[in-house]
């Protein structure tokens, strides 16, 4: 593939605990070093991977379906999403590893795992004294949620970001306004669980240097401003087997959301364990101004506070659009999406294996 792609360059990437996404800049000549699992890294080094200076190092291992040409941001350069092994094991506290492991667990089943997200983040620039402000100064409307204006004044920037999903045939439908000063969204079409978590890992690296070419920061941070919406990390959840999907209903329908008895029963594991998810899904007290936020510029948070379900409304931590997935609302924008889709599954198939009843849905 490197051969294939005139690529010089390859990062070799791995994602810590925090989400950061850790790399070595691998020359074209020494891929075969890469491929044989013979790059190195102090995983110690590297933070919040679950090691000590005294261990082995981390031994990174490239998964070729993972390899994403990057022509866009360097000729010449490309990326691959790497799992960490330890002493010839894939190592147990790495996100990606953990992840694997969680769908392998539901192959076991005969269950597969799809996943669709959206990527929320705010434009930002630093002033002289460190504080942030919107990139865009025009950009203060007090309801500039899908302003056309904003997006063509972005226009660069977005047709950038867009044009890059799309080369990659990542299948980019929409890009818009969102609904804070200086906040964002970029949609691409679902996949399988780990292809759609590697494709966050990508295309926040993608964003943030495509805005840096532009003098702007790209933040994915909740709540970068205390009056505005913050960024959130929904994900689109459904489950498939033997290539059908096992969400819609066929036949009786418990509770009238076009789902089957597997997927109230995944609805249930997922509400189960809600605050317990919330460590992975909110996982810094940044999160918690998302969360607890009350009041915003524009009149709403869109940040769930309650564990409930219910059709197609986004007030809900569960939100249920159409019998076909599960929108899953209380993720923010500083998860791990290895970590995040990982509880979220595990989550939900407690709740299949359990037979778990969520209820009748919310009625407000």
């Amino acid at each position: 593939m490197v051969a294939d792609s005139g690529t010089r360059f390859v990062l070799a990437v791995f994602t810590n605990l925090r989400g950061k996404p850790c790399a070595k800049l691998v020359p074209a000549s020494a891929v075969d070093q890469l491929e044989a699992g013979e790059l190195g890294f102090a995983g110690y080094a590297a933070d919040a991977i679950g090691q000590e200076p005294r261990d082995p190092d981390l031994v990174v291992v490239p998964d070729p379906r993972s390899f994403t040409t990057l022509d866009f941001i360097k000729p010449g350069l490309a990326l691959v999403h790497c799992d960490p092994w330890v002493s010839g094991e894939p190592w147990r506290f790495a996100p990606r590893v953990i992840l694997g492991r969680m769908l392998a667990d539901a192959a076991a089943d005969g269950l597969e795992l799809k996943v669709g997200a959206e990527v929320e983040y705010f434009l930002v620039r630093k002033n002289a004294d460190g504080s942030l402000c919107t990139a865009d100064p025009k950009d203060d409307e007090s309801h500039p949620c899908y302003d056309a204006r904003g997006v063509t004044r972005m226009f660069d920037h977005l047709a950038g970001v867009s044009d890059a999903m799309n080369v990659l045939g990542w299948a980019n439908y929409a890009n818009d306004h969102e609904d804070g000063n200086g906040q964002f969204e970029q949609n691409f079409a679902y996949d399988e669980a780990m292809i759609t978590a590697d494709r966050v890992m990508t295309l926040r690296y993608i964003i943030s240097m495509l805005a840096e070419q532009r003098d702007m920061i790209a933040t994915f941070m909740p709540k970068p401003f205390s009056d505005r919406t913050g960024s959130g990390m929904h994900l689109h959840m459904s489950l498939w087997r033997d290539g059908d999907p096992v969400f819609p209903a066929v036949g009786a329908d418990r509770y009238g959301l076009g789902l089957s008895p597997t997927a109230y029963s995944f609805i249930a594991g997922v509400l189960t364990h809600a605050a317990g998810m919330h460590a992975v899904l909110c996982p810094t007290i940044n999160s918690y101004k998302r969360i607890g936020a009350r009041t915003t510029a524009s009149g709403a948070t869109w940040s769930p506070t309650d564990a409930t379900y219910r059709g197609n409304d986004r007030t809900h931590y569960l939100r249920v659009p159409d019998g076909n997935r599960v929108e899953l609302r209380g993720g923010d924008g500083s998860a791990n999406p290895y970590l995040a889709v990982a509880v979220q599954l595990a989550a939900g198939l407690d709740g299949v294996r359990r037979d778990l009843d969520p209820g009748v849905p919310a009625t407000v």
